[in-house]
């Protein structure tokens, strides 16, 4: 069942995202639509009623794990296909695999940081720039009879930096789907971001590169349990508080 900020948050997401929207009037939308959901006070008491049982916490957390790139993956609320809200927390040092991955995403997405602070790097593929940054490219998609991430290697490419940023607590972005990006948590303690990813339409697979060294041909997806899902909403209504 759903409590009174679920309800609210799943009208702002349904009243304010067309997904039939040009991409570059979905994104600016998909960037105020975090904002406003993810001022302190008002996350604060969407964790807490999503911790208490809310919504759906069992299939919320079959869609909840530790993603590849370092962070933990919690989602918030359901809307199928055009609209989901997750909370990240992200581990400074977190070792993951793909930690260092350039990559981009399968619809447009928003961001808000509640906590914390996130670096940003944008690039671009340019195979004509000599002094750029070789990388290897893979296809990455999800498996047919699972949610394991699949990479198949896709040739080499070299990739030209355009933009480095900092996004404080407080401040947000948006990026359409095809963009090259990489982040990661710039401060020692956890940051937590409110993360939308939204449109009508998903692409097949995204685009992966690494300066790294190869990556194994598939990575393990493991969703949290329900109980796991509803201790991580507690806990990340703690950080909440103590902003």
């Amino acid at each position: 069942m759903g409590g009174r900020q679920v309800l609210a948050a799943r009208r702002l997401l349904a009243g304010s995202l067309d997904g039939e929207l040009p991409e570059p009037d979905l994104v600016t939308a998909a960037r105020a639509v975090v904002a406003e959901l993810g001022a302190p006070d008002r996350l604060l008491e969407l964790v807490n009623e999503l911790a208490s049982g809310a919504g759906d916490p069992e299939a919320c957390a079959r869609l909840s794990y530790r993603h590849v790139l370092g962070f933990d993956k919690l989602l918030l609320i359901d809307g199928g296909p055009r609209q989901m809200l997750r909370a990240h927390v992200w581990h400074p040092g977190a070792g993951a695999i793909g930690e260092d991955d350039i990559h981009n995403h399968r619809s447009p997405l928003a961001s808000h940081v509640v906590r914390g602070r996130l670096a940003m790097e944008l690039y671009e593929v340019d195979d004509a720039d000599d002094g750029g940054i070789a990388a290897a490219r893979y296809a990455e998609s999800l498996a047919e009879r699972s949610a394991d991430w699949v990479l198949r290697p896709a040739g080499r490419a070299r990739l030209r930096l355009t933009h480095v940023g900092q996004y404080t607590a407080g401040s947000s972005y948006a990026l359409p789907a095809h963009t090259l990006h990489r982040a990661w948590c710039d401060t020692d303690a956890p940051t937590v971001t409110l993360f939308l990813e939204t449109g009508a339409e998903r692409r097949r697979h995204t685009d992966v590169f690494t300066a790294a060294g190869p990556h194994p041909g598939a990575v393990a997806k493991v969703p949290l349990t329900t109980e796991e899902y509803l201790g991580a909403l507690r806990e990340l209504a703690e950080r909440l508080r103590t902003l």
